[in-house]
């Protein structure tokens, strides 16, 4: 079957929504979610969103300098301007969209501080400020008469020149994208959505990793999607590990105790309940979170432990229940009462600074193809996310991709020659027990080689393994009908390789990537 619109969205997170609801008055919008519209890295965001809103003590000029630092300088300097620039007027949308965000008792926004910041400028929704924004979002969504929303629908492949039998490559000038080949697990069925403008807003990749604070739809689909349509895909050895997810064994995704708690004053301790930030950086729990993450990785492995302490028992107890009521009550039912216990917390796979190189207005290398959110690479991160900086990212962008893309929408045709999807092919009974096994040695892969601390070494192991897997599903992918989870493995395999291959390029240790065999100078 084929489906034609003005604008394609795959995606349902912030970046994907935003871009939705500014495009709809103009045209049809077909938004793709492939599970519910809920399971969305941006509703598991706890923390905040960051904005300069109190120009008493703060200014664009610091929010500015806060990135730039953290990402050890390899930032887009226009990206970060952009970013900072244009937060205020973003969060007045988002505002508009029915986002509620705590306020003081004068009224102000009650701002937060987080890792990396010079100042309070973090708005937040009690712990809950993803899901505030997913849900606020959700509504508006659904309110509008023009967008049209495909849930448990996953997009395949994305359709360029390569479908009309042309022959493309990542110096190939003038590729451009029709749309999508989606898959409705429900019907099995693959159709082929036209589109003018197409919109990349997949979120990231923890799921490549046994440990993830992500949910685990987060597979890297739409940057392998983009790799594999000879995209330009960029900064993919730098994978943000939160410093402190939850860790209670067998949990995945691991639960976030969010970097609000050590703005709020919250102690970093080893398993011996000694504090030990001092020894690595004058910022103590409040630096960065690359240096944070790793001065955990050190202090668990120099001790043979597997987690270390988040310690908020010294701040008043029912304070502490109100600004964090979903910790306090997910804590409280694994037996850790956050008020008087120290909380268990480890490393995990959280948040991808690099992805789809896109420009200053969203577009990727591939036209008519825009990619926004976790997904794209805008340059804003650099080396090293500051904290909160992802989702006031995601509708900046979102709000250039639009203005930009409904100047150019109109004057296009559709390739109506563009053949459907080759549903040939059979399944075995063990191709399941293959593909879940599969994904189990890509987990292993990525944690064990590919983590917080590599080596030439190990990234040379994570090479060689992966190839064997890649080998092994490509194959299987040309024999089997197209389902979602061998779909997963595929994209997971790609993003895998990614990570890797850049990581073996960057031959020093900056920001996230970090090598035994270069380090820090």
């Amino acid at each position: 079957m084929v489906k034609e619109y003005d604008f394609l969205v795959i995606g349902s997170g912030i970046a994907g929504m935003s871009y939705a609801l500014k495009v709809a008055d103009q045209g049809s919008v077909a938004l793709i979610c492939k599970t519910e519209l809920e399971e969305a890295n941006t509703f598991y965001a706890q923390g905040g969103i960051a904005s300069v809103t109190n120009l008493k003590v703060d200014d664009f000029d610091k929010h500015i300098q806060d990135t730039l630092i953290a990402g050890d300088w390899l930032n887009n300097a226009e990206a970060v301007a952009r970013v900072v620039r244009g937060a205020p007027s973003q969060i007045e949308a988002l505002v508009n969209w029915g986002v509620q965000f705590d306020k003081d008792k004068q009224g102000e926004f009650d701002l937060h501080r987080e890792g990396g910041h010079s100042e309070f400028r973090i708005l937040h929704h009690k712990d809950n400020t993803g899901a505030e924004i997913q849900q606020s979002l959700i509504r508006a969504i659904q309110q509008h008469s023009n967008i049209a929303v495909y849930e448990h629908h996953f997009a395949i492949e994305i359709l360029t020149q390569h479908h009309l039998g042309v022959e493309v490559t990542r110096r190939t000038p003038g590729k451009e994208c029709f749309g999508a080949y989606i898959l409705n697990p429900e019907t099995n069925q693959v159709d082929t959505f036209l589109a003018k403008v197409t919109l990349m807003a997949t979120g990231g990749v923890g799921a490549v990793y046994k440990t993830t604070t992500n949910p685990l739809v987060a597979t890297g689909d739409g940057i392998a999607m983009v790799y594999r349509a000879k995209g330009t895909v960029k900064d993919m050895e730098f994978v943000q590990f939160h410093p402190t997810a939850l860790f209670h064994p067998g949990d995945r995704p691991s639960f976030l105790i969010t970097e609000a708690m050590r703005g709020y004053g919250a102690i970093l301790r080893n398993c011996a309940g000694e504090p030990f930030m001092q020894k690595y950086d004058e910022r103590l729990c409040l630096a960065p979170r690359d240096i944070v993450a790793r001065a955990i990785d050190s202090e668990m492995k120099s001790r043979g432990d597997d987690h270390v302490y988040l310690d908020v028992t010294h701040k008043d107890p029912q304070q502490t229940i109100n600004h964090f009521p979903n910790i306090y009550k997910k804590c409280l039912s694994l037996g850790i009462d956050i008020t008087k216990d120290y909380i268990p917390v480890a490393p995990a796979a959280h948040y991808l600074c690099g992805g789809i190189l896109v420009d200053s207005d969203g577009q990727s290398s591939i036209k008519r193809l825009y990619a926004v959110g976790e997904c794209s690479c805008t340059g804003l991160h650099g080396g090293n996310r500051l904290a909160s900086n992802s989702l006031i990212e995601a509708v900046v962008y979102a709000d250039a991709a639009a203005k930009h893309s409904l100047e150019m929408f109109t004057n296009y045709n559709f390739k109506n020659e563009i053949p459907s999807w080759n549903a040939e092919g059979m399944r075995s009974p063990e191709e399941m027990v293959l593909i879940t096994q599969s994904i189990k040695e890509v987990n292993q892969i990525m944690s064990t080689y590919v983590g917080i601390v590599r080596s030439d070494l190990r990234l040379k192991r994570a090479w060689d393994r992966l190839d064997i897997l890649y080998e092994e599903t490509e194959d299987l992918f040309k024999r089997s009908y197209a389902s979602r989870e061998i779909c997963e493995l595929r994209n997971m395999i790609n993003t895998g390789y990614l990570i890797m291959r850049q990581a073996i390029d960057r031959k020093e240790s900056r920001g996230l990537h970090y090598n035994i065999d270069y380090p820090f100078k």
